[in-house]
């Protein structure tokens, strides 16, 4: 069974609407759990990373090891949960002010609402509301159908960093029809910083001016090449499109994806210029 929203804030009480506005940062992805992906090695790297985004503004993070693909018989939702337990424990006592709570980054696989119905995987928070469905970088798969069937158990899918995928990057219209179905797009803070290069850059920022994408996460692994840079990216979606979208994408709608609580879209701005380049809407 689908666990529901009311588990996904055990430990996070001090974190309430008054919230809302506040540059402090719910992150939503990344991998902080020690010794179960392409994360930290150890416990000891894991706090590292864990005063990294305490230090990067960050107050809660969603741990999103990664699920199936090449996962596929690891990371259960119950090793995860477990694994969460144990970073948090680690946490309280090193004087670490950071909470932690479950996740996962689900590679797309067609059994995916069934491993759900099984609680084998994870959906953000724990809150039963939010998944966050990484696709196959080496192909293409249409998840239209995929799609469908989470929003026939009342779970809406969020789309990790689509910017970086090179089909999307070329031919993002193909989106469109899957944001019929109540998806949301997460980009990434180190690809709107330019650290995964010009396309998917360019293409961050048009998901971002183009309405498209109503989060930002830093999918973090570690605090050398993928380092957590919250603060950064807000001041520069701030300095480009204005406080409001910074606002919405990076601070409000993190928190109500923790909350179980219906993702706000950002209204059409069209093409405004920002600084060096332009940012258009995609056409």
């Amino acid at each position: 069974m689908i666990r529901s929203s009311d588990n996904n804030l055990a430990g996070t009480k001090k974190i309430g609407s008054n919230d809302f506005g506040h540059q402090r940062f719910v992150d939503i992805h990344c991998h902080c759990l020690p010794a179960v992906d392409d994360g930290p090695a150890t416990m000891s790297e894991a706090l590292a990373l864990c005063r990294g985004l305490i230090y990067d503004n960050v107050n809660v993070v969603i741990a999103t090891p990664h699920q199936l693909g090449a996962f596929s018989n690891y990371n259960e939702a119950a090793e995860i949960r477990e694994a969460v337990s144990v970073l948090n424990e680690e946490l309280v006592r090193n004087s670490v002010a950071l909470t932690v709570v479950p996740g996962g980054d689900v590679r797309v696989d067609e059994r995916i609402c069934n491993l759900l119905e099984s609680d084998r995987i994870l959906t953000l928070a724990d809150g039963g509301k939010y998944i966050l469905l990484e696709l196959p970088h080496e192909v293409f798969i249409d998840i239209e159908s995929l799609l469908v069937e989470l929003t026939s158990l009342g779970v809406q899918a969020i789309i990790s960093h689509p910017e970086r995928h090179p089909v999307l990057a070329k031919q993002p219209q193909i989106l469109l029809k899957w944001l019929e179905h109540a998806v949301h797009l997460q980009v990434t803070c180190a690809s709107l910083l330019g650290d995964f290069g010009v396309m998917a850059q360019r293409t961050a920022w048009q998901f971002l001016s183009s309405s498209w994408s109503s989060l930002v996460a830093t999918d973090s692994h570690d605090l050398d090449g993928r380092k957590p840079c919250m603060k950064a990216t807000f001041d520069c979606i701030k300095a480009r499109l204005g406080e409001t979208i910074a606002s919405l994408v990076c601070i409000d709608n993190p928190l109500r994806v923790l909350k179980g609580q219906d993702i706000r879209r950002i209204s059409t701005i069209g093409t405004r210029t920002c600084k060096d380049e332009t940012v258009s809407t995609i056409s």
